[in-house]
């Protein structure tokens, strides 16, 4: 028997196990990443070696994420893993960060994206349009998520195949009706440097940044049937799914329009629709990108909510986060979460709330994985129902090139890294309290 209920109370199976992967890993970051790295990387070659790479480095850590919440299916992601693995002050901090800003930020920038491309499909101006837009589909998306679980479920499944068929579609357009321009994925001279340029090591910040997510399904584990089984292939077959998605968008972006017209622009599968399908195309399709990004509004305000959940229940001063609804949903948490996206989308500050999160979202998922070496030497004996295929190179790898990421955010952003540490200073502090109001979660 499994931790967090019995089987008959888990309705999530392999399918909306895969969508919550897939949907909150497809949002912002694959229609806009292009434009930014277009403006030093001229080459289709090195363009799709490098969203190869950031997927290869997903896939890595979906395969060791699959180890560890085999080895400890519950709820609540790197909280309870980093607890589990280490000790209960690190998950705390993990948790802390999730139940913070960690979800509510990248909530808002999916929120306010949703606002821009909807309120630009429908040629509404200004600033007003797009906040209220915003606001009307995460107080939407949420509440759908304080019904029954198998009705979230059923949505997100939806949302996020609807999502898959329109990004194939314009994949297909761009192929079949694009200028076709003189762009070649083989490499040519000079690729090679490029390979090993400080241009391509900045640029892989910004597509990892569009493959976060592929963690998801480790957060809700207590809603999903046969957890050990269905969690590690949900993380797999749902990271490989958007993998293969990516490499083809990206290449019919590059085939269809010419890489001036999209180097430096934030929109550019709106500068790609519009030279495939003309001005009208272009509209339709910012309309459907606005409606694609609600199956990632959908995972993150789904899965987000279960880590306070599971903080509650494990601490007795956060207990109130732990009450559940009728139907089994952690509604204190939904709403808590619900009323800081609606803060940060209104004072306009998820901006900066993501700058220096970023640096504490990459350095958790670097240690989680670390934890797949340091539990082979520990407890060599311990059950792993599912083992991290490629072990050890897959966790290496990723922690390489997480480790360099760690290291590029700090010199890059070393303000807004210092902020994100003294935010972990204050978790500490919390934890600290949550501790002497109660008992906390056992390390195994």
């Amino acid at each position: 028997m499994t931790e967090g209920g019995t089987a008959s109370s888990r309705p999530v199976t392999l399918a909306p196990a895969i969508a919550v992967v897939v949907g909150n890993m497809v949002g912002t970051g694959v229609f806009t990443s292009l434009g930014y790295q277009l403006v030093d990387i001229q080459s289709g070659f090195v363009l799709i070696v490098l969203w190869a790479l950031g997927g290869g480095c997903a896939l890595c850590g979906a395969v060791c994420y699959g180890e560890l919440a085999a080895a400890f299916p519950r709820s609540g992601g790197e909280y309870h893993l980093l607890s589990r693995v280490y000790h209960p002050a690190l998950g705390f901090l993990a948790g802390w960060i999730s139940v913070t800003v960690g979800f509510a930020a990248p909530i808002a920038l999916g929120a306010m994206a949703f606002g821009t491309y909807f309120s630009g499909a429908l040629s509404l101006g200004g600033e007003v349009w797009p906040r209220i837009f915003s606001v009307a589909v995460v107080l939407g998306v949420a509440g759908i998520h304080l019904r029954p679980i198998r009705l979230g479920a059923r949505f997100q499944s939806v949302f996020t195949a609807l999502k898959v068929i329109f990004i194939l579609v314009l994949i297909a357009a761009c192929f079949l009706m694009g200028q076709g321009q003189d762009v070649s994925f083989l490499p040519r001279e000079g690729d090679l440097g490029l390979l090993f340029s400080a241009e391509f090591a900045i640029a892989l910040v910004f597509v990892m940044y569009a493959y976060t997510g592929w963690n998801a399904a480790t957060y809700i584990v207590d809603e999903v049937r046969e957890p050990q089984r269905t969690v590690p292939q949900a993380l797999l077959v749902g990271t490989a799914i958007v993998t293969l998605l990516y490499l083809l968008l990206n290449g019919a972006f590059l085939y269809s329009a010419p890489m001036e017209s999209m180097a430096g622009e934030m929109d550019v599968a709106k500068v790609a629709a519009t030279n495939a399908l003309g001005e009208t195309g272009g509209r339709v399709m910012a309309g459907l990108i606005s409606f694609g990004l609600v199956s990632a509004l959908s995972a993150m305000i789904w899965v987000g909510p279960r880590v306070s959940q599971r903080m509650g229940e494990d601490f007795r001063g956060l207990r109130l986060l732990a009450r559940k609804s009728r139907s089994g949903i952690p509604a204190n948490a939904v709403l808590l979460q619900t009323v800081v996206v609606v803060v940060l989308i209104l004072t306009s500050s998820f901006e900066q709330v993501l700058v220096y999160i970023e640096l504490l979202l990459v350095l958790f998922a670097l240690v989680t994985v670390a934890g797949v070496f340091w539990l082979r030497a520990r407890k060599p004996g311990l059950d792993r129902p599912v083992k991290a295929w490629g072990y050890p190179f897959t966790p290496a790898f990723f922690v390489a090139v997480n480790a360099w990421m760690v290291v590029y955010i700090i010199r890059d952003k070393p303000g807004e890294s210092l902020w994100g540490l003294a935010t972990l200073a204050l978790g500490a502090g919390v934890y600290f309290l949550a501790q002497r109001g109660g008992e906390s979660v056992e390390g195994d």
